[in-house]
This record gives C-alpha cells, sequence and structure tokens, in this order.
C-alpha cells in the first residue's frame, strides 16, 4: 500500500468537489456529505466533526489520506466513525509522521489484525504520545516486568493507558517498593496482568494496603497475596469497614471474617445481599453446616444459580436413586470444574435418567421445587 495518496484519487476527489460545489447550497454540505460517504459517519457526528476541524480544500486531502490508511489497517466503516467520535482531530494527523511510525511499531510487537483497531480505539490518546519519548520507554519497561510480548498484548488489551501514563513517576514506584516489599517479580507480572489499576496507585496507599495484609499474618510470597492486594488496594477504608460490619450482622464475627478473607480475598468485594442469600441457600436448601462455608468462603462467590442449584439437584437425584454413595460430599462436587462434573455425574446418567441434561441445565421440574 503506497504511503501518498494516489493522484488519480485526488483528481477524482477534487473533480466531485468542484460538480458538487456547482449544485449545492454550500461548501460545507460538501465536506459533511464527504464524511458521511467516506467514513460512515452518522449525519450529526459528521456535521460536528466538519465544526470542531474546519475542512477545507487544503486538508481535505489529509482527511482522505488517514482514511486510505485507516483502513488499509483492517479498520472498518464502524472502527473509524468511533475513532473519529472518540477523537476527531486524527483526520488531521500526518501520515507520513505520525501514523506509519506507530501503526508500525504495534504491529511488530504483536498488535495484528483487529488487535491493532482494538488497541487505538481503547485510548486515542495513543496518537498524540511521541513515539521514541513515550511509547517506546512504557513498551520496554512492561516488557522488562512482564517477561514477553504475549503478556504486554494481553496486559495493554486490558488497559492500554498503560502506555499514556507518565509510567516512571505513577507506576515504576510502585513496582519498586513492591518488589522492595519482597513480592516476587512474576507475582508483580500477574498483578499488573490481573488489575493494572493496582499499580497506579498514590505511593501512601500501596504503602497501607501492604502493612495491613502483613499485619494480618499474610506472607508477600503466598500466591494468595497479590489476590489480597487487589482487592485492599480496590476498598477505601471507609468502604472496608463497611464490608466487615455488614458481615458482622450476618453473624460472622471479625475473626471468622478475616480467617475467610485470607482464603479467599474477594469475599469482601461480594454484596451483603449475596453473601445472605448464598448463605441462606446453603444452609437452608442444602443443609450444609455453617462452619462448611467459613472453611471454604469460596462457595459464597459461586452463583447460585448458574453453578450450585443445578449441581444441588442433580446430585439429590442422584442420590435418590441410588446411583452414588450418601457419603460423597456435596462440598467437594461443588468446587470440581464444569468439564468433570458435566462428565461424571451429568453425561454418564443421562440414559439411566431421563431428563436429568434438562434439570441440570435448569429446565427440570424439580428445579421450581428447590427454589
Amino acid at each position: 500500500m503506497p504511503n501518498h495518496v494516489p493522484l488519480r484519487s485526488l483528481l477524482l476527489l477534487s473533480l466531485i468537489q468542484k460538480r458538487f460545489l456547482k449544485t449545492s447550497a454550500s461548501p460545507s454540505s460538501f465536506k459533511v456529505q464527504y464524511l458521511i460517504d467516506s467514513c460512515g459517519l452518522p449525519s450529526q457526528l459528521a456535521l460536528s466533526t466538519y465544526q470542531k476541524l474546519q475542512l477545507d480544500k487544503k486538508n481535505l486531502p489529509n482527511a482522505y489520506s488517514v482514511l486510505q490508511y485507516l483502513k488499509a489497517h483492517d479498520f472498518s466503516n464502524t472502527h473509524i466513525s468511533k475513532l473519529i467520535d472518540k477523537y476527531p482531530r486524527v483526520l488531521q494527523a500526518r501520515v507520513e509522521s505520525n501514523l506509519i511510525p506507530k501503526f508500525d511499531f504495534f504491529t511488530e510487537n504483536g498488535f495484528v489484525g483487529q488487535l491493532l483497531p482494538q488497541l487505538i480505539l481503547s485510548n486515542p490518546s495513543v496518537l498524540r504520545r511521541a513515539l521514541d519519548s513515550q511509547i517506546k520507554p512504557c513498551f520496554e519497561l512492561l516488557n522488562s516486568l512482564l517477561g514477553c510480548k504475549e503478556n504486554l498484548v494481553v496486559a495493554l488489551k486490558r488497559a492500554s493507558w498503560l502506555l499514556t501514563v507518565n509510567f516512571k513517576v505513577v507506576i515504576q514506584p510502585n513496582v519498586d517498593l513492591l518488589i522492595k516489599e519482597g513480592l516476587p517479580r512474576d507475582r508483580v507480572a500477574k498483578l499488573i496482568l490481573w488489575q493494572p489499576r493496582a499499580v497506579l496507585q498514590k505511593m501512601d496507599r500501596m504503602v497501607y494496603a501492604l502493612h495491613a495484609l502483613k499485619s494480618m499474618g499474610l506472607d508477600v510470597e503466598d500466591n494468595i497475596f497479590i489476590h489480597a492486594l487487589r482487592v485492599r488496594i480496590q476498598l477505601p477504608e471507609t468502604t472496608w469497614k463497611k464490608k466487615i460490619e455488614g458481615m458482622k450482622s450476618l453473624q460472622w464475627s471479625e475473626e471468622e471474617i478475616l480467617g475467610a478473607f485470607k482464603r479467599y480475598p474477594p469475599i469482601l468485594t461480594l454484596s451483603e445481599k449475596k453473601i445472605r442469600s448464598s448463605m441462606d441457600f446453603f444452609i437452608n436448601t442444602m443443609e450444609l453446616e455453617r462452619q462448611n462455608i467459613i472453611a471454604c468462603p469460596l462457595f459464597l462467590g459461586y452463583s447460585i444459580d448458574k453453578r450450585v442449584r443445578p449441581r444441588y439437584n442433580v446430585i439429590k437425584v442422584l442420590k435418590s436413586k441410588k446411583l452414588m454413595s450418601r457419603d460423597k460430599k456435596m462440598t467437594t462436587l461443588l468446587t470440581i470444574n464444569e468439564k468433570n462434573f458435566l462428565t461424571n455425574y451429568v453425561s454418564r446418567y443421562v440414559d439411566v435418567v431421563p431428563g436429568l441434561l434438562e434439570l441440570y441445565m435448569g429446565n427440570g421440574k424439580t428445579k421450581k421445587k428447590d427454589s
């Protein structure tokens, strides 16, 4: 694909413009219509874009060059429309000096096919940032932390703004602190991959979260630590206290709450309503002991309707037909993965128990009875 606008296309564009101007009420109507036809913009967006950019015969060819370049890099009309809506001045970008170097750099680093439009659309600011002084250094720092380009692509798909923040001022100090406090580098990488915003915190908040977790007895080298850190940073102190008080209202002691948090940190991100309804189902419908739930707080994170109830219905039927031992613990059956449960407790018995699959999928007659 040539980097310059084909002469034939420019001549054709000029002829169309002259012809349109002779028959149109105003020159602006042509430019607005051009944005509608060439970019697929809705009329309102085309009009507002024209008004913001004041397109004229001098800069219209550049807009055409930008459009052609974007289309040559897998940007659909929908992509282009969204990009112009977010960043109208993209039509004034210089293809040779701005777009080509950046797009080449992104594609060389794994953003190919639809990944490139996704990256640009998620954060059009990358088109305004300097390649050599901002984007490349960010790539290098992230790559050194994450270990490979594949991880870098994953991280930037989740948080493309990592390329446009002041990495050395905002993120690097937090990363250095985590490593200094004993968090292994591979765990730091996982934290950036799983929750990039965690490393955007102000330093004093990061220090507070680390010390709070250590005071609970959590070891920075334990796998659970970064999960606890994600939650502790996510919750302001006032919210943290409200969560604790909410669980106390459900008859949990503070010792039980903090013990559950250390085993399953997301428990303190669950709503009081979710915890209350789950506890009710486990205790009153499934007849589990309260201590079983406290010992395995992960249960409270499961969806009752999508995971717990369907499994409970299936196991209850199998036990009633003496197809499995009554000694088989329901707590174990809740934790095995979907594929294993389906294979060992549904598919295995579908010919013996008519309607078992339908029951598991939520269409069985006993579902209403167990609600």
